[in-house]
């Protein structure tokens, strides 16, 4: 049987024509937003050494990213699966700038397997970080510009889930856990899993008060979560009731900017949780079932590149995007196209120049061809008559 080489691996995709040309001006509308707001487009590389690209990003990470070795320095490589940590490096070790810096990117990262948020295993991550600053001012910043992403790709009926890594993180100091007992009630709190909590909770011997709040906070998720979290965690340390009240500033910010934003809290559902200090967010459209965008803080992830500073950002795949958005088809529809014959004659030439600049498709014939106009998408054909060169209907 002949091997049929035009298959792609599962899970890799090529874009053909016309939604090839629908992405691209999407990509360059969503960039010229971002250098709007003051974020500089960086281009990291796609392959790295693979200490840098899993630098503070956890198990996770590690097990979609593609590993080889480097036939040059004998170090191991991967292929990133997430561009976050490159771009932090790029804060830390070649900026090092004094000030906030805004950085933005756009690229291929590639993964083992597919996850839930893009469905593929090469997604075109875009997206952009703030480093520099701690407050709620960037938290908020970066989640209007995710949601004024989503907007721009013509998705506008969506929802907020907002929480918060510092209270479990708070409440697991709290109750004295070691770092496997951390793990084990961290993964079954992100089932929601609350006889398997129980049962945990009695395993480590808990306290009382450590218990019923750590079994709380798999129920503390919807719209009035902060406001029962307030009762429900009062005897929390001082670090739980920070990071809810910091949370909730977040929250009050970014209602005053976009009011009309649905926001959802889950106060156990704990994104990113291996390398996220802070507020973390996710942006759902109703009926896709998985984030379609996604941030939130990682203070930490430029301590190995030599400089830690305050990081906070987002990103979304832009296929989804594409998958999801309305009238983007209609709004970068193909500009007309006209068939032109080959001929050196000036007068013709000067025609498609000035076509050209108008904003239509000039298509040549080649000599030879077997189709014509039609058959290549044009809607016009340049004929010459004694009044020079005119756009006729095909």
């Amino acid at each position: 049987m002949q091997e049929e080489r035009w298959l792609l691996p599962a899970g890799i995709e090529e874009i053909l024509p016309p939604r090839a040309q629908v992405m691209e001006c999407l990509r360059r509308e969503l960039l010229d937003l971002y250098a709007s707001w003051g974020y500089e487009f960086v281009i990291p590389p796609f392959v790295d050494y693979l200490d840098s690209l899993l630098t503070g990003t956890g198990h996770d990470l590690d097990l979609k990213t593609f590993k080889f070795t480097d036939h040059l320095s004998g170090r191991m490589l991967g292929a990133r699966a997430d561009m976050t940590p490159q771009v932090a490096r790029i804060d830390a070790h070649h900026l090092r700038s004094d000030v906030p810096t805004r950085l933005c990117y756009l690229g291929t990262v590639l993964h083992t397997h597919a996850d839930g948020f893009a469905g593929t295993r090469s997604p075109m991550q875009i997206g952009a970080e703030i480093y520099g600053h701690s407050g709620v001012e960037s938290d908020v910043e970066i989640l209007r510009l995710a949601l004024l992403t989503l907007e721009t790709a013509g998705i506008g009926d969506l929802y907020l889930d907002l929480g918060h890594v510092g209270i479990f993180r708070g409440l697991a100091r709290q109750a004295g856990l070691d770092e496997q007992q951390e793990l084990a009630l961290f993964e079954a709190l992100q089932r929601k899993a609350v006889p398997e909590i129980e049962s945990l909770i009695d395993e480590y011997r808990l306290s009382d008060v450590p218990a019923r709040m750590m079994l709380a906070l798999a129920t503390l998720d919807g719209k009035d979560a902060l406001e029962r979290a307030a009762t429900e965690l009062t005897a929390a340390d001082p670090p739980v009731r920070t990071a809810i009240d910091h949370l909730r500033r977040v929250a009050d910010e970014t209602r005053n900017w976009l009011p009309e934003v649905p926001m959802h809290f889950d106060l156990a559902e704990l994104r990113g949780y291996h390398y996220k200090t802070g507020v973390v967010f996710a942006a759902f459209v109703p009926g896709w079932g998985q984030e379609i965008a996604r941030g939130g803080r990682y203070d930490d992830i430029g301590r190995v590149f030599g400089r830690s500073r305050p990081a906070v950002g987002f990103s979304t795949d832009l296929n989804s995007l594409l998958r999801l958005g309305t009238g983007i088809d209609e709004r970068y529809r193909r500009a007309p196209r006209v068939f032109a014959p080959w001929s050196s004659d000036p007068d013709l030439r000067q025609a498609i120049a000035r076509l050209r600049r108008e904003g239509r498709q000039v298509v040549t014939e080649l000599p030879g061809q077997d189709k014509g106009a039609r058959e290549l998408g044009c809607t016009e054909r340049l004929e010459r008559t004694d009044t020079g060169w005119v756009l006729v209907a095909v």
